[in-house]
């Protein structure tokens, strides 16, 4: 077997290998059968050896390896060709027995083994055929040679058929591969966008702003963004708040079905979580406008205890959830699983002619009554400007509002969800 095949290839020689033999032992036993039949009654002595010949090697063939198979291939052509003088039932022709058992033989053999081992075999049994049969065995040396070239060509036009098949396969996995990896860095490219608008530019605009004006404070600000860009940040201690509202109006712009957004003050949500509510927000979306029929979607945000709700709904055709396919992984894997992944639930609420309702959920167990209201009352108050996450306290500016965060190196009292970074960004 060739060590540079593919798989198609692989399979091709590997089932000629496993049929090959045990065709050419039941041929070459229902030729010895008919042979023994058409042999006169002096020579039937002679016939049932060679039957008995011809079946032990039918056995190799079937159950032994392949250089046994081949060398009994060989002692049974080579007993039957030599054997025509009293096999020959018309005096001055070859005997059918012996030329077809060596045509048989010759054409399998192109399908096992590599031309070196073939055609030598073939020279010497043609030689004993053409001693025994003398003139007879004329017309049969071009008639095995032509058969076992066409048998030959056939295979390797085979052979040539699953590499390009195998090629065709190898580059479709590479470009899947690339269309794949090229994705996951676009979207990293995003991720990374958007952490950089969550530290160094909410950073910048808070001290143009005036809203920081400690130099300790922007110094502490300015180390944490840092580390945050350059990876020397523990996602599981710290995750940076991102404002969902804002990433919402990204994923809602420029959709293809018309949508009625309503937006309610939500508290910071994790970026973690923010991602996996996005992303499947956006899953929905785009099934709706694939499959749903409806004329337009409804996106509402609203906060829930500790955390966020999402509500995507279309007044589509509908469909019964239960019926999906296990192997329809779009909303099981982009928008249940994705959530359960990030902490949170996906509930999805549908029937034939009454449209699609999908609920997102996410919330922080750990975030305390004061930290949901001073984000709720931030965001309500706020115009324009920069939410800082908070475990103190909350001063909002009728320009800018500021979500204190603690001072570098004060004791991190526990319990609030948006504690992982001095701040998020502003709303683009």
């Amino acid at each position: 077997m060739t060590s540079g095949a593919g798989p198609v290839e692989r399979q091709l020689r590997a089932s000629v290998a496993h049929f090959a033999g045990p065709a050419r032992a039941v041929a070459t036993a229902v030729v010895g059968i008919f042979g023994v039949v058409a042999t006169p009654g002096t020579a039937l002595p002679l016939a049932f050896g060679l039957l008995a010949l011809t079946l032990v090697a039918g056995v190799v063939d079937v159950a032994g390896g392949p250089r046994a198979s081949f060398a009994l291939s060989v002692l049974r052509a080579g007993a039957v060709g030599a054997a025509q003088p009293w096999l020959g039932s018309v005096p001055g022709e070859a005997s059918l027995w012996a030329v077809n058992v060596l045509t048989l033989t010759a054409i399998t053999w192109q399908w096992e083994h590599p031309p070196r081992v073939t055609v030598p075999a073939l020279v010497v049994l043609l030689a004993t055929g053409f001693f025994a049969g003398s003139g007879a065995w004329l017309p049969v040396v071009p008639r095995v040679v032509v058969e076992s070239v066409l048998a030959r060509l056939a295979f390797v036009v085979l052979l040539r058929s699953t590499a390009r098949t195998d090629a065709a396969r190898a580059e479709k996995a590479a470009a899947v591969q690339a269309a794949a990896l090229d994705r996951d860095r676009r979207r990293r490219e995003r991720e990374y966008l958007a952490l950089l608008h969550d530290t160094a530019s909410a950073t910048f605009l808070a001290v143009a702003s005036g809203a920081v004006a400690d130099p300790a404070a922007v110094a502490g600000y300015a180390a944490h963004d840092l580390a945050v860009l350059t990876g020397g940040h523990d996602p599981g201690a710290e995750d940076t708040p991102l404002d969902l509202e804002a990433g919402l109006r990204m994923v809602l712009a420029g959709r293809a079905l018309p949508v009625e957004a309503r937006w309610t003050p939500v508290p910071l949500v994790p970026a973690s979580a923010a991602l996996a509510l996005l992303r499947a927000a956006e899953e929905a979306l785009r099934n709706a406008e694939r499959h749903s029929g409806a004329r337009s979607v409804a996106v509402h945000l609203d906060p829930a205890p500790g955390g966020v709700t999402v509500t995507i709904a279309d007044n589509g055709a509908g469909f019964d959830p239960a019926a999906v396919p296990p192997a329809r992984r779009g909303v099981r894997g982009s928008v249940v699983e994705r959530m359960r992944i990030a902490g949170g639930t996906a509930e999805i609420t549908s029937r034939p002619g009454a449209g699609t309702t999908v609920t997102l959920r996410w919330s922080c167990a750990w975030t305390t009554g004061a930290d949901r209201r001073g984000h709720a009352d931030c965001a309500a108050r706020r115009h324009r400007g920069v939410h800082l996450a908070s475990w103190g306290g909350y001063d909002c500016d009728a320009e800018v509002v500021v979500c204190l965060n603690h001072r570098p190196g004060s004791p991190r009292p526990p319990g609030s969800c948006c504690s992982a970074s001095p701040r998020s960004s502003s709303p683009p």
